[in-house]
């Protein structure tokens, strides 16, 4: 899973779970303190990241400071789920949030975001089923929208 560099200006959408943040740790030290003649980051940087509790989450103070540093150009959401609880008062995951900013994200997407998603494979079912039921929400079919964005090489999925 490579970071696409055609456009330092495009929206990098990453959904981790646990470990699975460690590629965008690379991405976002690529984007926002290496010295790369050759690519100068202009865009958006938005990170999810679930994992159990507060204390597990990986490299926080790091994406802290990128968010201090670089409010234009990173967000930065955690799912925490031992300690949150979403919409329906259950647990709170990726997919929550993910659905929290559904709309924004959908938007994105149209606008020719790269989403990324990197973890445990057990994260992916949730994941599809919220995206799909957001998209037949909107009208949409998720089957149609997943092929297109393959097909415009915007949907990177690294999962273990």
């Amino acid at each position: 899973m490579l970071l696409p560099e055609d456009d330092p200006n495009a929206t990098h959408i990453m959904i981790a779970t646990g470990t699975g943040v460690a590629p965008y740790r690379g991405y976002l030290r690529r984007m926002f303190l290496e010295d790369v003649p050759t690519f100068k980051f202009g865009g958006l940087a938005w990170l999810f990241l679930g994992v159990a509790n507060s204390d597990s989450l990986l490299y926080d103070d790091e994406f802290s400071k990128y968010l201090q540093d670089y409010p234009d150009q990173f967000r930065y959401d955690c799912a925490l789920s031992r300690e949150q609880r979403n919409k329906s008062g259950g647990k709170m995951y990726v997919q929550d949030k993910i659905e929290e900013y559904s709309d924004e994200i959908f938007k994105l997407l149209d606008g020719g975001a790269h989403i990324y998603f990197c973890g445990l494979k057990g994260m992916m079912p949730g994941i599809q089923d919220t995206l799909k039921r957001v998209a037949e929400e909107r009208g949409e079919s998720w089957d149609e929208r997943l092929s297109q964005l393959k097909k415009n090489k915007q949907w990177h999925v690294e999962v273990y």
